[in-house]
């Protein structure tokens, strides 16, 4: 059994649709699913605001890879065009963490290497996890104590169904 937390982004097209196709894509799989907060772009900024969200995973026949080509396959669905790194997209989907691994292979670094840096990705995940603990890191709640937290607004009119 492996349990694993994805993000999910999108900022071009109908970003909540592309968040909820992603969804529904790993319903079988989820366990939680965070509330939808709208943040600015990282990375390069001069893009359109995103919609994040957080989603915790489980399966008993999928590994770290396999929730890398899972990811991968959904954001292809979407339409998802690799042109910029760090660019828009109509569908991001990273492998955050998955319990118990940690890889160094330059297609899947796990924990995530960017996540101790993005309140993005933090933010949601302490919602549907208050204790959680990202890896080499500590708790995800003390990790967020060094960060800012502007620009990342929650938007609680927009819902994803699971």
């Amino acid at each position: 059994m492996t349990r694993a937390v994805l993000s999910l982004g999108s900022n071009l097209g109908d970003r909540l649709a592309f968040l909820q196709g992603a969804v529904t894509g790993l319903r079988p799989h989820l366990e939680a699913v965070s509330p939808v907060y709208e943040t600015a772009a990282w990375g390069v900024e001069e893009q359109p605001d995103f919609l994040n969200a957080i989603v915790i995973v489980q399966a008993g026949d999928v590994d770290e890879w396999g929730w890398l080509r899972l990811g991968q396959r959904l954001e292809n669905e979407a339409g998802r065009v690799r042109e910029q790194r760090w660019g828009p997209r109509t569908l991001d989907v990273d492998v955050v963490t998955v319990d118990g691994v940690s890889s160094t292979h330059p297609d899947l670094l796990l924990p995530h290497p960017g996540t101790p840096e993005r309140a993005t990705v933090l933010i949601p995940w302490l919602d549907v996890e208050p204790d959680a603990v990202l890896p080499g890191h500590g708790r995800i709640a003390d990790v967020m104590a060094g960060l800012s937290a502007d620009g990342v607004r929650r938007r609680d009119d927009l819902r994803l169904e699971w």
